[in-house]
């Protein structure tokens, strides 16, 4: 698991920075500033939970379990909700996609807590 957490941090790095470059050429100037702060915040937390995932394929190697990797899938999908839903409302305006972002924002601190929980049982 180690090389798949590794290589979809790294996926999801270098589309993170292609969104934060997206946002900051394309978007700037066609988006309300609300919606543009919005956007960013989406690339925000997509950046980070991509090294975190990157952290999550380390610590398979070195405290493998299902808790770790359990991790791995929570930031992953939190990535995917969290900052696909703040992406899908700020260039569509549909307010009602921004409920979509709590269940990542759920995912991401699951995904921290099962990865500390899988280090202390280590």
């Amino acid at each position: 698991m180690d090389r798949v957490f590794f290589a979809l941090g790294a996926v999801l790095a270098a589309l993170g920075v292609a969104a934060g470059a997206f946002g900051a050429h394309a978007l700037r100037g066609r988006l309300a500033p609300d919606l543009l702060a919005v956007f960013e915040t989406g690339v925000r937390y997509h950046l980070i939970h991509a090294l975190a995932l990157l952290s999550v394929a380390w610590a398979t190697t070195r405290w493998p379990g299902r808790a770790t990797n359990i991790a791995g899938w929570l930031f992953l999908a939190g990535t995917v909700l969290f900052s696909g839903s703040l992406y899908a409302l700020s260039v569509s305006g549909i307010r009602a996609l921004g409920a979509i972002a709590p269940l990542g924002g759920v995912a991401f601190i699951a995904g921290w807590l099962t990865l500390a929980w899988a280090v202390w049982q280590a």
